[in-house]
């Protein structure tokens, strides 16, 4: 049974993600409109599950042929059953909007002298999509403001504590959560003018 672990932050994550992107970028060529480091692991100082999230914008999702090559290419393996991001209650837009591709790999625990070695998902959104958008603006807010980052960390550690091999329990709480916490960041995008900057790689 696989255990969900929150571990304190690593140093490494940031040239794990270097490292991996890098892999990614080249897969993807001019498919990739921009790759960036997301989810937990992409914020300093958040403890985080030992993964590697990143995005990649892409102009469409079809066809999922080269998109899929792609993700074989940057050594991560697709993951057909994984094709919607939760969408927050009461949202209007249409299902189509949360829709993605997936690839990952499980990481490997040390032995034999080894490094361990991180897991990597790659989630592959549509540019101007609002899956694609929530997740920098969560990652860019959770950067900003330290205290909303704590009691998100907080908050996974419990959860991963009461129920360390149901998944699906974690995710049915967590995700809610983070709608919460999307509900702050936008009020904080309007105050600010905030958009994405610049690609992380």
């Amino acid at each position: 049974m696989r255990i969900l672990e929150i571990v304190e932050p690593r140093e490494s994550w940031a040239i794990d993600f270097q490292v991996v992107a890098a892999r990614v970028r080249v897969a993807f060529g001019a498919l990739a409109l921009r790759v960036d480091h997301i989810g937990s692991t992409s914020v300093p100082g958040l403890d985080a599950k030992d993964i590697i999230d990143i995005q990649v914008t892409v102009v469409s999702l079809t066809p999922s042929a080269p998109i899929v090559q792609a993700l074989a290419r940057s050594g991560v393996t697709f993951r057909e059953h994984l094709t919607d991001d939760h969408q927050p209650l009461g949202d209007s837009r249409a299902p189509s909007g949360w829709t993605k591709l997936v690839g990952s790999t499980a990481g490997r625990a040390a032995a034999d002298g080894q490094a361990a070695n991180v897991g990597v998902n790659v989630h592959v959104r549509m540019a101007g999509n609002p899956n694609q958008r929530y997740a920098l603006l969560f990652r860019d807010y959770l950067r900003h403001d330290a205290a909303a980052a704590a009691t998100y960390a907080l908050i996974k550690h419990e959860l991963a504590a009461i129920a360390p091999g149901n998944f699906d329990a974690y995710y049915a709480v967590k995700d809610p959560v983070c709608d919460l916490v999307m509900a702050a960041a936008e009020r904080w995008a309007q105050q600010t003018h905030w958009s994405p900057g610049p690609s992380d790689a």
